[in-house]
């Protein structure tokens, strides 16, 4: 899939890397967005059928190059580590749902402080600013649901600067961890969709079901993004590059910041700050166990892997890749 999606960068087209999250090193699938085409990985534990094999679909079943005898030799091996690797994923699923209820305590806590007449003028200024020349359409648009960071063995890691490229404005929302900020966002990505504009919403790891981190209108190259200690961005970190005369020019977006805090009651945060500071090193506390879970976890993937290495034909392999190309080439 990297060498795929590598050739046809290579071509200037637009490429989307979804990256795995238990090793962000790797790839889950690749998406080339400007030929409506994607290749994804379909074994466990996110398996995926084609939903109408040959007429669209196909299935590259690298099975077929693999030594079986080989892999074979270190059978039990394989399902031990197998059996380790889903234990120590089932401890890290139950440190992570520890820290996404600690998340909702502190969640409680800022919303009693929050002044949400304040964050609803916030709102409606940025849907006056942006949306006030489209009319509500017939045809309301479409919402990509997608994650732009992951918990994953090496740490919270996060490509939000990756998402703003060629955008022409950038609303960086300063929100402290624990602020669902579903509000905000939650108008911003309506108002949008009923003008008839698609948009990408990016959620958060810890809530992935209405906590939207980040918001992309491609139509409008807006975006919205979330910055606090697990995913910041800076704004001479969002550009696009150019070329002119022969040289490259990098172009930075209109930037607008906002900072949740002060649209908070300070007497209240003042009050609940031995609080916050509690729940906010319980939840570090509980995501750090998970991530240790999820490396071990990782290792004996690790080991497994090291296992099939020497009994694949990544000559055949490097082939299939290249004709796969060369076919995507004439469609």
């Amino acid at each position: 899939m990297k060498k795929i999606g590598a050739h046809f960068a290579e071509l200037g087209e637009n490429i989307d890397y979804l990256h795995c999250s238990a090793d962000e090193n790797s790839l889950d699938g690749v998406v080339l967005t400007d030929r409506s085409i994607a290749l994804i990985d379909g074994t466990s534990p996110h398996m995926t059928d084609p939903i109408t094999p040959g007429a669209v679909d196909r299935i590259v079943n690298l099975g077929e190059f693999w030594n079986e005898e080989g892999i074979k030799t270190n059978k039990e091996e394989i399902i031990d580590l197998n059996e380790e690797c889903s234990e120590w994923y089932k401890i890290a699923y139950n440190y992570l749902n520890a820290a996404k209820s600690v998340f909702r305590s502190l969640e409680g806590v800022y919303d009693k402080a929050i002044e949400y007449s304040e964050i609803y003028k916030a709102a409606a200024d940025i849907v006056d600013r942006e949306y006030s020349t489209y009319d509500i359409s017939l045809r309301p648009g479409r919402e990509r649901k997608r994650f732009a960071s992951a918990i994953t063995a090496n740490g919270v890691i996060s490509y939000p600067e990756t998402l703003f490229r060629n955008m022409k404005k950038v609303y960086i929302i300063n929100a402290p961890v624990g602020y669902a900020n579903s509000s905000l966002m939650t108008i911003i990505k309506e108002g949008a969709i009923y003008r008839g504009f698609d948009v990408e919403s990016f959620y958060c790891s810890v809530c992935p079901e209405e906590k939207i981190d980040h918001l992309i209108i491609p139509e409008l190259k807006i975006a919205f993004t979330t910055v606090n200690e697990y995913h910041d961005i800076e704004p001479w970190e969002i550009f696009t590059e150019e070329e002119s005369s022969g040289e490259t020019v990098f172009l930075l977006p209109e930037i607008y910041l906002i900072d949740l805090g002060d649209y908070m009651d300070a007497v209240s945060i003042e009050k609940n700050a031995p609080l916050i500071e509690s729940l906010g090193e319980e939840f570090d506390i509980l995501l750090e166990k998970a991530i240790k879970c999820l490396e071990n976890a990782k290792t004996r993937h690790l080991m497994v892997e090291d296992m099939y290495i020497p009994n694949m034909n990544f000559t055949e392999v490097g082939k299939t890749a290249e004709n796969i190309i060369r076919e995507l080439m004439e469609k």
